[in-house]
Order: C-alpha cells, then sequence, then structure tokens
C-alpha cells in the first residue's frame, strides 16, 4: 500500500465512521483515531510520509474555518472572560506546570525543551471538543465556550511553542523579546486576516456565481494562514480573523443557493479533513512506539505524569476560575454564556482533550539546534506529548457520553423553544408588513391578498406552532396535512420526470449538456 491508497483509506474511514459512531452513540473522532491506531499495527500499512512542517498548514485552516462558520463574532465578544481565561490564562499555567514536571522526572531535559513540552500539550482541540460536545446535546453555552477555548487556546500556545523552541534551538531566551514577538504576531495575524477578508469580500463581488465564491473560501484560510506566518504572525489567528470577518459581512439573505452551497460544501469538507487528521493521530503511533524501545515502561510513567497534570490542572484552575466568572457575571452580562453548575464545570473539565494541534507541534520539533547537536530529549517529548494525546483523546473521549448521561447535563430546551417562538413571529411579522407595503402599491384581488396573508401566517406556524392558539393551530394542521398530500404526489410527478430526462442522457443524438440543464432546473424545482 503506498500513501496515496493510505490517504484514500483515510478519506474513507472519515466518512464511515460518522454514522458508525451515531449508531454507537460514540464520538467520530475517537472512532477515527482507534481506526488509525489498527492501521499502525497492520504489517500492509505503511509508515507515513508527511514533513512535519506542513501538517499544520495543511489541516488546522479548514478545520478552524470550518468551526467558525457555527459561531459568531458577538459570540466572543459577549464570551471574552471566559474564553481569555481558558485561552489565555490556563494554557499559560498548563505550560508553567508541564515543564515543572518535566523538568524534574525527565533526566537531562533542558527547561526550554519542557517548556515547549507544556506548549504543545496546553492547548485542548478545538475539533475533538466541537465534534464531541456538539454531539451530545449539551447546553449551548458550554459548547459555545468550548469552541472559543479550542479557537483561542491554538494562538497562544503556538506563540509560546515557537518562543521554546528558539530558546532550545539558540541556547539563549529572552523576555522582552519573547514578550515582543507575541504582541507582533497577533498585531500582524489581525492585519492580514482584516486585509485578506476585505479582498475576499471584493472579489466575491466580482465572481458572483455562487460555486466559484465557495470555491474561493476554500482558498481563503490557507492563503491567510501561509500569509500570516510568512510574515511573523499567527496563522491561526489570521484564519480565525479572516473567518470571523467574512461571517460578520457576507451575510446576505436573500443569496439562498450560496449560503446551502457553502453550507453543504463546508460539512463535507470539516468531514474529511476531521477524518483524515484523527487518523493520522492513530498512524503516527506506530513510529512514535518506535523510538521507545527498550524503554516503554520508563516513557509511559513520564508520560502518565503529564497526564495526570494536564487533567489535574485544568479542574483546578476550572473551578475557581468559573466561581470568579459568576461573580463577575452581572445582569448587563445576559449575553455571556457560563456554567451554571459544577455538573457543567466537571463536563468543560472532561471535554478537554488533545489533539490535531499537538501532534502537529510535537512532530514539528527540529531535529537538531543552531551548533548541530540533537535536539535534547526530542524523542522523550514526543512519546510523552503523544501519551497526553491518546490518553485525553480515547479515554475522556469515549467516557464523555456516559459522564454527560451520568451528571444530567442537558441542553436547556425551554430557552431555544422561547428563542424559536420569538424568530416565528418575528419573520411572520416582517412578512405580514411586507405584504402590507405591497398591497399599498399594487392593486391586488382581494382573494390573491387572503391566500398571502395565510402564506405569511403559515411562516410562522410553520418555524413553531406553538406562535398561535389552539382553534388556528387546528386549521393550520388540516391545511398542512393537504399539503403534505399535495407535496407528495408532486414529488412523484417530478420523480417521474426527472427519470424521463436523465434516461433520454443515453439516447442517441442526446446532447448531455441540455438535458443536465433541465435535469438541474427539476431538481431546484424539486428543493422547492
Amino acid at each position: 500500500m503506498d500513501q496515496m491508497a493510505l490517504l484514500l483509506l483515510l478519506l474513507l474511514g472519515a466518512v464511515v465512521t460518522v454514522p458508525l459512531g451515531e449508531r454507537l452513540k460514540l464520538p467520530a473522532p475517537v472512532l477515527m483515531t482507534l481506526a488509525g491506531v489498527a492501521m499502525a499495527f497492520a504489517s500492509f500499512v505503511p509508515d507515513i510520509d508527511i514533513p512535519p512542517e506542513f501538517i499544520l498548514p495543511a489541516l488546522l485552516p479548514p478545520l478552524l474555518y470550518a468551526s467558525v462558520q457555527r459561531t459568531s463574532w458577538r459570540q466572543f465578544a459577549a464570551n471574552r472572560r471566559p474564553i481569555f481565561l481558558l485561552a489565555v490564562a490556563l494554557v499559560f499555567v498548563t505550560t508553567a506546570a508541564v515543564a515543572a514536571v518535566a523538568d524534574a522526572v525527565v533526566p537531562g531535559l533542558p527547561i526550554a525543551a519542557a517548556v515547549a513540552l507544556g506548549a504543545l500539550v496546553a492547548p485542548p482541540d478545538p475539533v475533538a471538543a466541537t465534534a464531541v460536545a456538539g454531539s451530545l446535546g449539551l447546553p449551548r453555552r458550554l459548547v459555545s465556550i468550548l469552541e472559543g477555548e479550542g479557537l483561542f487556546n491554538d494562538v497562544t500556545a503556538i506563540v509560546l511553542y515557537h518562543v521554546a523552541i528558539a530558546a532550545a534551538v539558540s541556547g539563549s531566551f529572552s523576555l522582552p523579546e519573547a514578550f515582543g514577538l507575541l504582541v507582533l504576531s497577533a498585531v500582524v495575524a489581525v492585519v492580514v486576516g482584516l486585509v485578506l477578508g476585505w479582498l475576499t469580500i471584493k472579489l466575491m463581488g466580482l465572481l458572483g456565481d455562487a460555486t466559484l465564491q465557495v470555491g474561493l473560501t476554500l482558498l481563503v484560510p490557507f492563503v491567510s494562514y501561509v500569509l500570516a506566518e510568512e510574515l511573523m504572525g499567527s496563522g491561526v489567528l489570521a484564519v480565525l480573523t479572516t473567518a470571523l470577518f467574512l461571517a460578520e459581512h457576507t451575510a446576505d439573505a436573500d443569496d439562498v443557493q450560496g449560503r446551502l452551497t457553502g453550507r453543504s460544501f463546508w460539512e463535507i469538507v470539516d468531514t474529511l479533513v476531521t477524518g483524515v487528521a484523527f487518523g493520522l493521530i492513530g498512524l503516527e503511533l506506530h513510529s512514535v512506539f518506535g523510538t521507545a524501545a527498550g524503554r516503554l515502561p520508563e516513557l509511559l510513567g513520564w508520560g502518565l505524569a503529564v497526564v495526570a497534570v494536564v487533567v489535574g490542572v485544568r479542574l483546578l484552575w476550572l473551578l475557581p476560575a468559573t466561581w470568579l466568572a459568576q461573580r463577575m457575571h452581572t445582569r448587563r452580562d445576559y449575553s455571556e454564556e457560563i456554567p451554571t453548575s459544577w455538573r457543567e464545570t466537571v463536563v468543560m473539565w472532561w471535554a478537554g482533550m488533545r489533539g490535531v494541534a499537538s501532534v502537529a507541534l510535537a512532530l514539528a520539533i527540529p531535529l537538531e539546534t543552531d551548533d548541530g547537536a540533537p535536539f535534547p530529549g526530542r524523542d522523550e517529548i514526543v512519546f510523552i506529548a503523544f501519551t497526553v494525546i491518546m490518553a485525553t483523546l480515547v479515554v475522556q473521549g469515549l467516557t464523555l457520553p456516559w459522564l454527560v448521561r451520568r451528571l444530567g447535563v442537558r441542553a436547556d430546551t425551554d430557552a431555544e423553544r422561547a428563542l424559536e417562538r420569538d424568530l416565528a413571529v418575528r419573520a411572520a411579522g416582517a412578512a405580514k408588513r411586507c405584504l402590507k407595503e405591497i398591497e399599498a402599491r399594487e392593486d391586488l384581488p382581494d382573494e390573491v391578498v387572503e391566500r398571502l396573508q395565510r402564506a405569511a401566517y403559515d411562516i410562522g406556524a410553520r418555524i413553531s406552532p406553538d406562535v398561535v392558539d389552539e382553534e388556528r393551530r387546528e386549521a393550520y394542521a388540516r391545511r398542512a396535512e393537504r399539503f403534505r398530500a399535495v407535496s407528495r404526489v408532486q414529488r412523484d410527478m417530478l420523480s417521474a420526470a426527472r427519470h424521463e430526462v436523465l434516461a433520454a442522457r443515453n439516447e442517441p443524438g442526446s446532447d448531455p449538456e441540455v438535458v443536465d440543464r433541465v435535469l438541474r432546473y427539476l431538481d431546484v424545482r424539486s428543493l422547492r
């Protein structure tokens, strides 16, 4: 089996593990990691041959961009305090704790290398957290905080990692220089993200076609990441800035085709890239164990010590941080989303899984220092990092659904239904106001006006039947039943039409392009 066949196998696994995970009630990323582990120890599967410096630029940009599509700038702004406590402060604390323990237990490991280890295992993975937590029916506020933490903590961790690696390679460290690098990295990333977002909007206006616009959005995250890195900025922060800018400034309510096309496209990209990323984690395990020949018990002991630190520090930090966030929370912060009980805090603690970023950073550690000597403790750092990744991703990922059920943490369905009712009322009201404006301009027949008024009323009833009284609900239910009957017959009629047109594609003298154009019209008609 060559590298291309291995990649295709990973893509197939990414697709298959989604329905399998739903059936087994287990997270798809965890299943994909276990599949990668199984393939890693199969004799016919080759070792992966991907340069470490390509892993982050190839995997993180699309994953981050897809994650931002599910959130908004308002959520980040509203949750700035809990996100700061987790994405910035907790990363520093975890890095320091891991570095102290690694320096104490791993003989001969320089402090700079220990800090690099702490930085690369400090950030929980945004993809794993979102994929696992999002499928468990958790309260939206918890998912929002986990998404915000996962998206922004990579920025802090990667900058710390680069500073530590530079110190280990050069043998020198300057605190003012490190702080200056952190500020420069953030400023450059934000500028690159905003400029590229503005240019993307202009290009989208020139392209016009929804397919070309979606194709452009696939390129933008990679360009943003690479350009920021080339200019000494944070590629992760640049991608986040670009994605948030585009989400805020490209929302066209009437661009139905673009919205549906883009959403479907990015769901596919997210599924495939996520599967490949977590499959690679499992596949790398084989080579990691190869470096531990004859030293497995010793290295495993060091790794488990760091796992205990990573998991313990997160719990010890979350308890006071949640209490502080609740004390700082005021009535004016009604949009801020924070854990409201110790049960939700425990779920947030156990959802801190490590993943793609930690793998990429571990494998990207240089082989040599500036003077040509081997990088101190590289094999030990990589093994410990993978121990942390596998322990948190597999153990916590597999047990998180059980923990959520055990603690009884569930989404606030009453609040969601209330918001749905409010949106239904607003949507129906907007439709009715529009109809009145059209009536004032145009002379519409009474029967047409009556039908349109009923259609405006039905908009709200379809979104949330609770917005109408019992009598109107029964009337709507009767109309809906008639509509479903008509729709069923229309679907059969359109299906017969599609079969007939598709059969014509293979007839002598038939032009496939014309057939496809007619078939597209029937497909769109069917969607309506």
